[in-house]
């Protein structure tokens, strides 16, 4: 193949792993944008998501979309349950100050790592995909399923976005967002709302490791390189910026794509790691975020 099928090949691979850290990364954003809390356990609601879908696999029988559609409904909801259980135990518990709740999500990551470890084991065990369809390009065949995933992952964030900009939930959650004490002398239950919002990011996190589960495997250590990869993003993008938060996984998949693609996936990791470094030297609220 000549070097144009290898870009083009480089970017679609690109655009896959954008889509899947966006809808990981918004979670992520969601999160400190409304409640300012940053959430060190964010990749491991990441990793339930995928150990979760093989779970839910191995013990529905019948085609494997009907498992897949299953463990896409199951998983997030399962997982948003969890977080939300964790925010009522222990986030409020703590006044959602930030330092304390750094310590906490970082208690939260080990004790979710290990539980999984010990209910689920060691092994990575992959999960089919819902269809085995590819596509026949000029230059070299490609994934039918990738495309769902860049597709389904669209879709998911438009339905993030008409959320926060056109429902009451949306308004409800700006306005917590700006003042949580003007939002409850406006009669906000502003616990009820931190709490949907942790479960929503942490939701999205597990949906984000469901589609990408067909793809890799799922392993109770995976949940490293989504959340090292969420914070770059959130960075770049700008903290608690849902644009910022897609354009920077837009520019970091498709940077990342190429880039391993042509030369290897650690210098990707050093050149996005040298990107949030100019960034918080030159703009240090992100390339969307705004100046507190």
């Amino acid at each position: 193949m000549a070097f144009g099928p290898f870009l083009l090949l480089a970017l679609m691979e690109g655009l896959v792993t954008a889509a899947v850290l966006a809808l990981a990364a918004s979670g992520l954003a969601l999160v400190f944008g409304v409640m300012r809390v940053v959430n060190v356990a964010h990749g491991e609601f990441f990793m339930l998501g995928a150990v979760i879908a093989w779970f839910v696999a191995s013990l529905i029988p019948g085609p494997a979309w009907m498992a897949f559609a299953a463990a896409l409904v199951v998983a997030p909801l399962a997982v948003a349950a969890l977080a939300a259980l964790a925010d009522a135990l222990v986030l409020k518990r703590l006044n959602y100050d930030p330092e304390a709740t750094i310590v906490a999500t970082i208690g939260l990551l080990y004790m979710l790592q290990q539980a999984a470890l010990t209910v689920y084991g060691p092994d990575a065990r992959p999960v089919a995909a819902p269809f085995d369809l590819r596509l026949q390009l000029p230059w070299f065949g490609y994934s039918g399923y990738k495309l769902f995933v860049i597709a389904a992952a669209a879709v998911v964030l438009a339905g993030i976005w008409a959320l926060m900009t056109h429902t009451r939930a949306g308004l409800v959650m700006r306005a917590t967002q700006v003042d949580r004490d003007v939002a409850r002398a406006f009669g906000i239950d502003v616990d009820r709302v931190y709490m949907g919002t942790f479960a929503l990011g942490a939701g999205l996190a597990a949906l984000a490791g469901v589609l990408i589960v067909p793809i890799t495997q799922a392993h109770y250590l995976m949940g490293g390189d989504p959340l090292l990869l969420s914070f770059i993003v959130v960075i770049i993008g700008g903290l608690g910026s849902l644009r910022g938060t897609l354009v920077a996984a837009l520019v970091i998949g498709l940077s990342d794509g190429v880039i391993s693609m042509f030369f290897s996936p650690t210098l990707a990791k050093i050149l996005a790691t040298l990107l949030v470094a100019l960034v918080l030297v030159f703009r240090p609220q992100g390339l969307f975020g705004t100046r507190t």
